[in-house]
């Protein structure tokens, strides 16, 4: 019996190593779809989450308030300042895309006055309302300022508009400020609005931001904990390739008859392409993670953190295997050539792997395709991955992402069954 399991095994083995195609897309791809892609991912997260956004500041404001804002802005450590004073409104839409920025801003001259302008007309009809107004003489108002923004065109909409409520919030402050002192010094109070301004700065509600994980876990999403197990996946899958094609060779040649006549089981040789291609499958995710842990760190990418459970996490990568191979084992039972295998078993993990969240997050997708990634067994690897690597989750929250691959798994090989079955090679 070991003699008949070893021969299977040797034999699937030597057809694995024969075929070049199938092994550069199982092990070269995942590699080269993990070092471009995070790469690029990367730099978007970093100008998101990290790094200072590049902003060209054109100040013709004398006053104080212009000088004002500039420094709440550069003190926000959300802006990498450039600034221009002397350069004219009318060049700063050319000089912006000269420089190859993103964003400017505009203040204009008056810009102090009309603030001030505004604050007082606040505080005249305050003391009018309160009766404490004692010189009815007219108050000369000044044309409220206005900020110009510019930015790229290229630039998110949202992205443009979480800039400008920064903006918005900093100039919020200023007004404030300019109101209380007004307001002071209309009464006479002088000084004493120090005291206000400070308090209404500082005694503000706060906003915690806490990271959703079940096991306090802090490690924080990014771009390598989202590609490594993605396209680690997608390779899992795009050996059906391989293991499709070597299926369908086996029907069309006679192989599988011919073993009707040996002294062996046809499903000691069905075990025996499952259990190299599971091998092969581990091997991939050992291969890519490896990478992620030792060599990404070295290029400046973030290091991959290994998931504390362990079993889970070895569980997760199991059932994923068995379900990639399953898959393959089932495009290999229907298609009729080669071609048909590798055509629709490419296609069909590219479909699979668009609805599923490995090319676009699922959250960024509209609801009709957000519900219909739940029917792609790619989607629940990844979130079985997601679950431990993000979320630090426990087995009770690996519940769903088991059972979809459990009963995916078992349709695939009952519909494999019946299939070589209908054919008499069963």
């Amino acid at each position: 019996m070991m003699f008949k399991i070893f021969s299977s095994v040797r034999k699937e083995f030597l057809l694995l190593v024969s075929d070049k195609v199938g092994l550069a897309l199982m092990f070269v791809m995942p590699l080269l779809l993990v070092f471009i892609i995070t790469i690029i991912q990367d730099s978007a997260y970093k100008i998101v989450n990290e790094n200072e956004i590049p902003m060209l500041v054109v100040n013709h404001d004398e006053g104080r308030q212009g000088a004002e804002l500039l420094n709440l802005l550069i003190t926000s450590r959300l802006f990498k300042i450039d600034t221009l004073n002397n350069l004219p409104e009318s060049a700063l839409k050319k000089e912006l895309l000269a420089r190859g920025k993103m964003i400017a801003l505009y203040i204009p001259s008056g810009f102090s006055a009309g603030l001030e302008s505004n604050a007082g007309e606040v505080s005249h009809i305050m003391m009018k309302d309160l009766g404490l107004e004692q010189d009815s003489a007219q108050i000369k108002m000044e044309k409220m300022p206005a900020l110009s923004f510019y930015h790229d065109p290229v630039l998110q909409e949202n992205y443009s508009a979480s800039i400008t409520g920064v903006i918005d919030s900093y100039m919020g402050m200023i007004e404030k400020s300019m109101m209380i002192e007004r307001i002071y010094s209309d009464m006479d109070l002088g000084a004493k609005s120090d005291k206000l301004n400070a308090k209404m700065t500082t005694n503000r509600v706060r906003i915690n931001q806490i990271i959703a994980s079940n096991n306090n876990s802090a490690v924080i999403p990014n771009s390598t904990q989202h590609n490594v197990p993605a396209w680690t996946i997608f390779a899992m899958f795009f050996m059906v390739v391989s293991l499709g094609s070597n299926i369908v060779k086996e029907r069309v040649n006679g192989s599988f008859l011919r073993l009707k006549t040996m002294p062996t089981s046809f499903m000691l040789v069905m075990f025996s392409k499952m259990a190299i291609y599971v091998i092969v499958a581990i091997l991939q995710v050992a291969l890519t993670f490896s990478v992620g842990v030792w060599i990404l760190p070295k290029i400046g990418l973030p290091e991959l953190t290994i998931p504390t459970n362990f079993p889970a996490f070895a569980a997760v990568v199991l059932i994923s295997s068995l379900a990639a191979v399953s898959y393959a084992l089932l495009i290999g039972a229907l298609a009729h050539t080669q071609e048909q295998a590798n055509g629709f078993g490419a296609i069909s993990i590219i479909i699979f792997g668009a609805i599923g969240g490995i090319l676009v997050p699922t959250f960024v997708m509209p609801e009709f395709m957000q519900f219909a990634s739940n029917f792609s067994p790619l989607h629940w690897c990844l979130e079985g991955f997601y679950i431990l690597f993000l979320k630090g989750g426990s087995w009770h929250e690996l519940r769903w992402v088991m059972l979809f691959l459990g009963v995916f798994i078992l349709i695939c090989q009952l519909c494999t069954y019946i299939k070589l079955r209908i054919e008499k090679i069963i």
